[in-house]
């Protein structure tokens, strides 16, 4: 189970999630509910939510300003082995030891300074 600061998202024995709550902050995961299969880890940030599946790909809800949604790097995140956030961003660790980050770009969403 993780806790966002205004809803939870929990994952079944099945691979799937569960989440409830504010709807505006990760409460509501109708739009993607049907790619939440197979997921292995999930992480909240204040007000969204990520979830690595077992294939290594991710999806993301909640506020789109605050990390909810990861289209802008969503080529980039494949063999995902790990996520970290802050209060609106996130950052994934890819096998080959390569971060991928997106979010509100003064809370860490924005990792370009340190690229190389």
């Amino acid at each position: 189970v993780q806790a966002g600061d205004e809803a939870f998202a929990a994952i079944l024995a099945d691979g799937s999630v569960v989440a409830w709550g504010n709807r505006f902050c990760g409460g509501d995961i109708s739009a993607v509910q049907d790619q939440l299969r197979n997921v292995q880890q999930l992480q909240a940030a204040q007000h969204a939510f990520a979830a690595v599946r077992k294939d290594g790909s991710v999806v993301t809800w909640g506020n789109r300003f605050a990390g909810g949604d990861s289209s802008k790097v969503r080529d980039k995140l494949r063999n995902v082995q790990q996520i970290q956030a802050t209060e609106q961003a996130f950052a994934a660790i890819l096998a080959d030891g390569s971060v991928v980050t997106w979010g509100e770009s003064d809370s860490g969403g924005d990792s370009s300074a340190v690229q190389d």
